[in-house]
């Protein structure tokens, strides 16, 4: 149930611990430099963790399903969090990420059902696809504005998510990154992004209206597809390529456009309701 890692280890292995069910607490000493992949994966009774200074990469799933996590001080040497580091630790409310990593790895925190709350420091320039996917208790995140891609799926079923401001350093909203969030009613895109992926927004139930920035130039397919709530969205004369079924379920929706826009044409194609602007 407890072990002590004496002061001579310096790598805890893959594996090293795999599935030990019974095991609720560990102290790493300050020799360990490296926690590899699925070290401690599926440790469900382990409730706390402290990885010590001397830290500097934790492998992929190291912590996967720990279900009973519930308390981690990440090591401010630690640079990246890897693919699925934290993936399924459901009773963990919150974790600090220290100004010394740079990035997020693919579904880092994918299903941490508790996880209502994430501090991403500014050091930060990328957050990887499915990262917070079915974070259910999410409700605000702010993104640093040295963010410069957000993965696909990044955000998907995050159903307390209400509100995001995507800072100006990025350019994309990728495939998926906020379908199913069915709380979120703000969204403020920045006139950096030039692309709006598939399905980006898709199931975004309680979104009302949308303001989309002249820098966008294309609407992936099914973007905002069944946004039931959405009654207003203004898309730019710098739209030239909408995919088909964007607006699809949006039975109120009211597209304000420039007049003889690709937009315009678009609606008139589709028989959505508009209204024009010079």
């Amino acid at each position: 149930s407890s072990i002590d890692i004496p002061s001579s280890v310096t790598r805890i292995g893959a594996r090293a611990f795999y599935r030990c069910s019974s095991l609720s607490s560990i102290d790493i000493p300050s020799s360990v430099t490296r926690i590899g992949a699925r070290a401690f994966y599926r440790c469900s009774s382990l409730s706390s963790i402290d990885i010590p200074s001397s830290v500097t990469r934790i492998g992929a799933r190291a912590f996967y399903r720990c279900s009973s996590l519930s308390s981690i001080d990440i090591s401010s040497s630690v640079t990246s969090i890897g693919v699925g580091t934290f993936a399924g630790c459901s009773s963990l409310p919150s974790i600090v990420i220290p100004s010394s990593v740079i990035s997020i790895g693919a579904k880092a925190f994918y299903r941490c059902s508790s996880l209502s709350s994430v501090a991403i420091p500014s050091s930060v320039t990328s957050i990887g696809n499915e990262v917070f996917k079915e974070c259910s208790s999410l409700s605000s995140i702010d993104i640093p504005p040295s963010v410069t891609s957000i993965g696909d799926l990044a955000f998907e079923y995050c159903s307390s998510l209400s509100s995001v401001a995507i800072p100006s350093s990025v350019t994309s909203i990728g495939y998926g990154t906020f379908e199913y969030c069915s709380s979120l009613s703000l969204i403020g895109i920045p006139s950096s992004v030039t692309n709006i992926g598939d399905w980006a927004f898709y199931r975004c139930f309680s979104l009302s209206s949308v303001i989309i920035p002249s820098g966008v130039t294309s609407i992936g397919y099914g973007a905002f597809k069944e946004c039931s709530s959405l009654t207003s969205v203004e898309v730019p004369s710098s739209v030239i390529s909408i995919e088909q079924s964007v607006f699809s379920g949006c039975l109120d929706i009211v597209l304000q456009v420039p007049k003889d826009s690709e937009a315009e044409k678009y609606a008139k194609k589709y028989r959505i309701k508009y209204e024009t602007y010079e």
